[in-house]
């Protein structure tokens, strides 16, 4: 598909340096989701410390922080449609690690979860503005590729926050991995505001496609354009549930791995998380680049259907993984499965992007990121919480965290439900 060429030197600049641009901007999605989840791995010291309930657990790690994450991405998106994109996400950068620190100042789940709310206000201003980025810089067939790249925060930030609040939880306690991890995300701040360049709007979009002019769309327009389209209600119904279930998961799996499996902190951060990171980036990285392939052969819609097989087969590992009780025997299967399973943000959020207007797009991001995260981020992992708390008096405490695992892994067909009829309309709407 042909590009708009760059035609002046601030086009040529920011095309020449959308390889940092990418890196940079997946480094300050790997902070994001780092300074979010590590929450997971130290939950366990800090319900001993301060005696929480998986229930209040929950809450810190879902509806608490994604209420404000959620809802305020929509006007970070609105500014992000009308300004300089680099300079919000350098900002909220800063925020976010700057409220990771205060984290490990709490003493009670009151400040905690006050704290844990400032992280997800900073946050807010993050992905919306990244996914208009990456989509100026990319043209739409290498785009799911260029996500699967910046998706790689996701799985290397729970990874990494695994790993290093882990092992310095270990050794020094659970206040000085907070500190440890929200501190450098203020220097990363520094550096994209120094380097990232501005790229003009539609940038590498087909020379057909309509110039963005003309008055800046509203709040309705947006979430009116997106519902409109049935393609895109599909793919966000499915990375939705996707979602629900993904959180719930990453929120419990440390306590799972340690109450339900038997490990320790330590064996979780040096051992199982380096193998996961490893794992899910390659399913990241080859779920956009078979993504890309399929678009290149089939069209586009190929990209939904690609997720569904995808996480289709990796389903049966998450099942025999929670089943498990044998370290020996759950961890490689864990592995396994995050091969497949990893697969489906990078795809996605290109078809998404693709699919909305110019001047739409950080919009349509944020309605997208609004609702994955008020259900699936707010809802995961509180809702795994709660289970497990009222299953306790019949199934004790490890049974019934896993009982609560394994009911979310069953809610997967219906997600892929959804992109199989993403797939459907994104076909549709090609022939037309």
């Amino acid at each position: 598909m042909a590009t708009i060429p760059a035609s002046s030197p601030a086009d040529a600049r920011a095309i020449a340096r959308r390889g940092p641009t990418l890196f940079l901007l997946t480094c300050a999605y790997f902070f994001s989701y780092m300074d979010r989840q590590i929450l997971a791995i130290l939950q366990e010291d800090i319900r001993a410390e301060l005696l929480l309930s998986d229930t209040q657990l929950g809450l810190l790690a879902g509806f608490a922080f994604a209420i404000f994450y959620a809802t305020l991405g929509l006007p970070v998106a609105r500014l992000a449609d009308r300004g300089n994109r680099v300079n919000i996400i350098a900002i909220a950068l800063a925020l976010w690690s700057a409220m990771t620190a205060v984290c490990g100042l709490a003493q009670n789940f009151v400040q905690l979860l006050l704290a844990r709310i400032g992280v997800g206000i900073g946050e807010a201003g993050s992905s919306p503005p990244s996914h208009s980025i990456i989509a100026d810089l990319y043209p739409p067939e290498k785009r799911a590729g260029a996500m699967g790249i910046y998706s790689l925060g996701v799985v290397l930030g729970a990874a990494g926050g695994t790993m290093i609040g882990g092992t310095l939880a270990h050794f020094f306690g659970w206040r000085v991995a907070m500190f440890a991890v929200g501190v450098p995300g203020i220097l990363l701040a520094i550096i994209i505001k120094l380097f990232v360049v501005e790229p003009r709007r539609g940038l590498s979009d087909p020379s057909h496609a309509p110039a963005a002019h003309g008055a800046m769309p509203g709040f309705a327009d947006g979430f009116r354009s997106l519902f409109a389209s049935r393609a895109a209600v599909h793919l966000v119904m499915g990375v939705t549930i996707t979602s629900l279930i993904g959180y719930g998961h990453t929120a419990f799996g440390p306590s799972f791995l340690i109450r339900t499996i038997g490990l320790d902190k330590l064996q979780i951060a040096s051992i199982v998380a380096p193998v996961g990171a490893v794992c899910g980036t390659l399913s990241a990285v080859l779920g956009g680049w078979l993504a890309n392939r399929a678009a290149e052969r089939w069209g586009l819609h190929s990209q939904a259907w690609l997720v569904l097989v995808m996480k289709g087969v990796g389903l049966p590992l998450s099942f025999l993984f929670f089943a498990s009780s044998d370290p020996w025997i759950a961890i490689p299967i864990y592995w396994l499965s995050l091969l497949l399973i990893n697969s489906y943000l990078g795809p996605t959020f290109a078809l998404i992007q693709g699919l909305a207007p110019l001047r739409m797009r950080a919009l349509w991001a944020a309605v997208t990121l609004l609702v994955i995260n008020l259900i699936g981020l707010g809802l995961g992992p509180t809702m795994i919480g709660v289970i497990s708390d009222a299953l306790k008096p019949a199934y004790g405490d490890a049974e019934a965290l896993r009982l609560a695992m394994l009911t979310f892994a069953a809610a997967t067909p219906w997600a892929l439900f959804h992109y199989w009829r993403a797939g459907v309309w994104l076909k549709r709407g090609a022939a037309a």
